[in-house]
């Protein structure tokens, strides 16, 4: 019997035991969620930082963590070295640094973006590491050979690539939303070769006198990341793009569904899902935030929508859903809690500051990282509370990853990694 409890105590401690590996952009399950982790509330450059290393080059890639390595992107402020870094978790020691593209001209960014803003995605023995247009490489992570290399995917990213990559059965799938072309990619994971690849079915188009397009690059362009979920019994992908948020068959790429009626562009987050309801920021401009539900086939209209509202909706930190209370921090640093079925605000509260960085969500507490290197956490609930502030770095642009109880957060010149 003793035997017995003792088994059920080390069952139980493995089951609430923290996520070890961060192993894409938001998280192990895409939703900035570190369930369990039990990372400090307050910090500062001498308190409850264990280590802090400085990162060459510029960069708003979040890091991944897979084992003990902690890998991330890089770029020079001209974009004409294109690097990639691995670091030990552990230490921060840097284990490897090395450059993979060489580029003569390179696109034009925005110097709110960076040459280097994609995330990578890491699966065991593999991460995948990608700037766009310019490149994508997969390498070793033992060895850190070079497996394979594309740099011939033609798109114009207009103010510089944003969307992430993701991984699903041997698949590794980017979209493109450029202002010449507007795409979705899946390539094989074992040869980088090009499995399938779909259009986008919706293109503003915009005609001059003549009738030649006179298309805006910011209303074509998109910067999301794809995250796939089961609806009805199968998998799909939900990827918005420029004017539309689209359903696809992640094996085939095939277009499930789309929802068309977004009157704004250049979506930027990753999306939350509750059930069979779909929650996405539509962009830029005055962008909406749509609440998609039901059945989704074909061309979904306004029956589709359960409910929308503009008021405090973020354009590029992604939305945080803990069980059925939607949170978000805007662009100019107003906070605020929805119930996810109504819509309604339960509150609205001026954090402060400039917002990016997507939230994290740790042991029942909410995480919001400033552009000014401001991080304040909250109690998750529907009743604002403040639970500690600090300040730290030259700001974050970056979306933080977890690893056990340990924080690990990008700043503009260093990576932290934040534990008790």
């Amino acid at each position: 019997m003793k035997n017995l409890v003792l088994s059920l105590l080390l069952l139980s401690g493995s089951l609430v035991m923290a996520e070890e590996n961060w192993p894409q952009f938001r998280g192990p399950t895409g939703d900035g969620v570190a369930q369990n982790a039990d990372i400090p509330v307050a910090w500062s450059e001498d308190k409850n930082v264990a280590w802090k290393t400085e990162i060459h080059g510029l960069g708003w890639s979040s890091p991944v963590i897979f084992g003990k390595q902690v890998w991330l992107t890089t770029a020079t402020p001209d974009g004409k070295e294109l690097s990639v870094l691995c670091l030990d978790k552990e230490s921060g020691k840097i284990l490897h640094d090395r450059k993979l593209f060489d580029i003569a001209e390179p696109q034009f960014a925005h110097k709110f973006n960076t040459y280097a803003s994609p995330t990578p995605v890491i699966e065991e023995g593999r991460v995948y590491v990608t700037w766009g247009s310019p490149g994508t490489a997969c390498l070793d992570t033992e060895s850190f050979e070079v497996l394979w290399t594309r740099d011939d995917i033609v798109c114009d990213h207009f103010r510089g690539a944003g969307s992430s990559p993701i991984l699903f059965e041997g698949l590794l799938i980017l979209p493109y939303d450029g202002a010449d072309h507007q795409f979705v990619l899946a390539m094989d994971t074992q040869s980088g070769k090009t499995r399938w690849e779909t259009k986008r079915s919706v293109d503003f188009k915009d005609l001059d006198a003549d009738g030649k397009p006179k298309a805006d690059g910011d209303l074509r362009k998109a910067y999301a990341t794809p995250h796939v979920i089961t609806s009805d019994g199968r998998e799909v992908m939900i990827c918005q793009g420029a004017m539309a948020t689209y359903g696809y068959d992640p094996r085939t790429g095939e277009e499930l569904w789309r929802f068309d009626e977004h009157t704004n562009h250049s979506a930027s987050t990753r999306p939350a899902i509750l059930g069979d309801t779909i929650y996405v920021p539509t962009g830029f401009s005055k962008p909406w935030l749509l609440a998609l539900t039901g059945p989704k086939k074909g061309v979904l209209d306004e029956s589709s929508v359960l409910w929308k509202l503009q008021k405090g909706v973020p354009k590029k930190s992604s939305l945080q859903l803990v069980g059925e209370h939607l949170y978000a921090i805007s662009d100019g640093g107003i906070g605020t809690c929805w119930d996810a079925k109504s819509g309604d605000v339960l509150w609205t509260e001026r954090i402060g500051g400039n917002y990016s960085s997507s939230s994290l969500v740790a042991n029942g507490k909410i995480y919001f990282f400033s552009e000014e290197g401001k991080t304040t956490v909250l109690k998750a609930s529907p009743e604002f509370e403040i639970l500690g502030e600090s300040n730290i770095g030259d700001g974050f642009m970056a979306s933080p990853a977890v690893s056990g109880d340990a924080l690990y957060l990008r700043s503009r010149t260093h990576l932290y990694c934040i534990r008790k």
